[in-house]
């Protein structure tokens, strides 16, 4: 008798189909077991004797469904079902991955009552660092294969969309999986372009494991590192003077804003790039300090345009051209 075919593992699969079907009738449960409709009821008995509460309801409409009892039922998981659920809480409970907090020890529990290959990628995906409210998940699986792929130390050959440029095949490093206001991100080091890269998990297509390991940065902060490349690359060059010290700068600024240097104990440069100056300005104006824009031309029109509609608004709609 094959393990798929023993009457424990045919109640198991009689379990699943009843959660994932509520009101199936014993022929399509028999259809689904490969039995008969006889020997489909019996493995109904089996989950009844075992204090599963299955309820049957008679008629042409009627069919089986799994009660509320006073123990819960054994919940049965898809490894696709299991990573998304285990994405959705951490998306939305950013301490998801500490158990001592209840959403941390909750999810544990249902982590360590799954199967090895069902739970050994979704305790890695959980481990994952997060930032931010929103919410923007990536396919379930390939996210679990980088996370485990980053775990394990393992390289990988990734197809990336650039939208309209096309797809491209990458070799990479994969040093870990970040979540940002939503966004996943794997944080790598391209072997392809010899540069570190950081990618948006949602335009991974495929992912292949390679043969060798690799070691990533010592002391490596993946939200950190995140920050700082989503400050960097883009095309106009940031520079503003704060009148506060750098470390209060860093507070009030996330490190993706740019890097706060000190002038000195009282006065700090914010270095930073970005492609949308009138954005940036707005994000400037969170400092409970006053701030000096040296750079660039087009990060000081922005602020005097922001400056122009806030005195209109306010109903001065004259001697704005000093601004």
């Amino acid at each position: 008798m094959a393990h798929d075919d023993s009457p424990t593992a045919r109640a198991l699969r009689t379990l699943e189909l009843l959660q994932n079907s509520p009101g199936i009738t014993a022929t399509r449960l028999a259809a689904h077991l490969g039995v008969s409709e006889r020997a489909a009821r019996r493995y109904v008995g089996i989950l009844r004797e075992a204090g599963i509460p299955v309820e049957s309801t008679r008629g042409p409409y009627g069919g089986y469904r799994v009660g509320r009892g006073l123990r819960v039922p054994p919940l049965m998981f898809t490894s696709e079902e299991a990573l998304a659920l285990v994405m959705a809480v951490l998306e939305g409970h950013h301490d998801a991955a500490d158990p001592t907090g209840p959403v941390g020890g909750a999810l544990g529990k249902i982590v360590r009552v799954l199967p090895e290959p069902v739970a050994h990628p979704a305790e890695a995906v959980r481990r994952v660092r997060t930032k931010g409210p929103e919410a923007t998940a990536p396919d379930p699986a390939t996210t679990a294969a980088l996370v485990q792929a980053a775990t394990d130390r393992h390289r990988l050959r990734v197809a990336y969309d650039l939208g309209a440029k096309g797809v491209r095949p990458m070799e990479v490093d994969p040093w870990a999986v970040a979540v940002r206001h939503g966004r996943w991100y794997l944080l790598c080091w391209s072997r392809t372009a010899d540069a570190r890269r950081v990618l948006r998990v949602d335009r991974v297509s495929e992912v292949t494991v390679l043969e060798g390991t690799f070691t990533p940065p010592e002391d490596l902060d993946p939200l950190d590192a995140l920050e700082a490349h989503l400050a960097e690359g883009w095309s106009y060059e940031v520079e503003v003077v704060v009148e506060a010290p750098a470390d209060l700068v860093a507070q009030w600024l996330p490190r993706s804003l740019g890097r706060a240097e000190p002038l000195d104990a009282r006065t700090t440069r914010l270095l930073a790039t970005t492609d949308e100056p009138e954005w940036y300005v707005r994000q400037l104006t969170e400092l409970p300090v006053a701030f000096r824009i040296v750079a660039p031309r087009e990060l000081r029109e922005a602020a005097q345009a922001l400056g122009r509609s806030l005195l209109a608004a306010a109903g001065h709609s004259s001697q704005t051209e000093n601004l």
